[in-house]
């Protein structure tokens, strides 16, 4: 195990002043979310990582191609697995882990993504068609997804192609009333957005609207909500990547309210950005993902954990 200095920089948080800290380095980290002791975990170098409160980095599960993370309300880990083409839910206690979902109408999904949660326990999550590497398959689906698990496991997709082409990032207001996404399409012309959708009491969406546009700029990838219902989302970039995606989104974390209107910006200095998530005791501490490196800044709002 490691010990993790933290490496204050000279960028200070939208609202207190505190320095956005490195609290973690390592090569190509994804996925936060913080147990209830304060612990974080990540993903990067094909393993859930720990970072304890102590500063103290360790590997939580080796070999895996987790990204998306995050705690359901019994504090068990459930995770997308893109290259293993699943959900999974780890109960901390015992170390089992459940294989909550990997086909869709008996076909393996493409490369789970990102997940969500809502108050009635029901799991969210993408599936990102052009995530998966391997050559063309029949024994897996053809279309990018967005799939609700309910409590008692049945599966459902609730948005496809057209209606959507890359998605990414989700979440859902502290209300259950709004349902979040990202679309991350890197293709000339290609959807770079934040899209709205009404949540029906059933799971499903609808009523789409564009809540933000980012291109012709860098998308975003991942999101977290806080407790008043404000959209914290991972965006930009700070150097061209070969991609049609121009420097027009700087990078840093974009702050909107539920309205759309863009409340604050932090700067993130490395790229590539990938995700955010709340904790500390007090829920005021933002963790964000970029490049190879953990970072942290205080906040003066609560988050939530979705």
């Amino acid at each position: 195990m490691t010990k993790i200095i933290l490496l204050a920089l000279t960028l200070a948080s939208y609202a207190t002043g505190q320095p956005l800290e490195v609290a973690a380095s390592i090569t190509l980290t994804e996925g936060p979310t913080v147990d209830a002791a304060g612990n974080v975990y990540f993903t990067g170098n094909s393993r859930i990582n720990k970072l304890s409160t102590d500063g103290t980095l360790s590997v939580f599960r080796d070999r895996t191609t987790a990204n998306g993370l995050i705690f359901d309300d019994q504090w068990r880990l459930l995770a997308c697995e893109g290259g293993e083409a699943r959900v999974t839910r780890t109960d901390m206690k015992t170390g089992k882990i459940e294989v909550l979902t990997e086909r869709y109408q008996g076909k393996r999904y493409r490369a789970p993504n990102d997940l969500t949660i809502d108050s009635k326990g029901r799991i969210y999550f993408t599936d990102r068609v052009d995530g998966y590497k391997g050559a063309p398959d029949p024994d897996r689906v053809d279309k990018p997804g967005i799939y609700r698990i309910d409590p008692d496991g049945k599966v459902t997709r609730i948005l496809t192609s057209p209606d959507i082409q890359v998605p990414n990032g989700v979440s859902i207001s502290p209300d259950d009333r709004t349902f979040y996404m990202v679309e991350s399409n890197q293709a000339k012309g290609g959807a770079r957005m934040l899209r709205a959708y009404d949540l029906q009491a059933d799971g499903s969406v609808r009523n789409m609207r564009v809540f933000h546009n980012f291109y012709p700029g860098r998308s975003a990838d991942g999101l977290a909500i806080d407790a008043q219902g404000n959209l914290y989302a991972a965006a930009g970039l700070n150097f061209l990547r070969g991609s049609s995606e121009t420097l027009d989104t700087k990078c840093g974390i974009y702050v909107f309210s539920p309205k759309g209107r863009q409340l604050r910006f932090i700067p993130v200095p490395e790229d590539l950005l990938t995700n955010v998530a709340f904790g500390g005791p007090d829920m005021k501490t933002l963790y964000i993902t970029a490049g190879k490196s953990l970072f942290r800044v205080k906040v003066d709002v609560a988050g939530t954990r979705r």
